[in-house]
């Protein structure tokens, strides 16, 4: 079993705060120090949506 590290915060649920379609991929390479190579400027639904990912969390675990 793969245990990933990351830095997103939790809710007092335990569960992961969503991140917003609107944040700019220039943000999460920043977070995640990865290189998504592609536009900074560009939002993360529109890349997730392009690459064909139905959310932020398996895009990073195939990052």
């Amino acid at each position: 079993m793969k245990i990933m590290t990351t830095k997103r915060s939790r809710t007092d649920q335990g569960t992961y705060r969503k991140i917003r379609k609107d944040t700019k991929i220039g943000t999460i390479e920043k977070k995640y120090n990865i290189d998504l190579d592609t536009r900074s400027d560009m939002k993360l639904g529109n890349y997730l949506e392009k690459k064909g990912y139905p959310s932020l969390s398996s895009m990073l675990r195939d990052a």
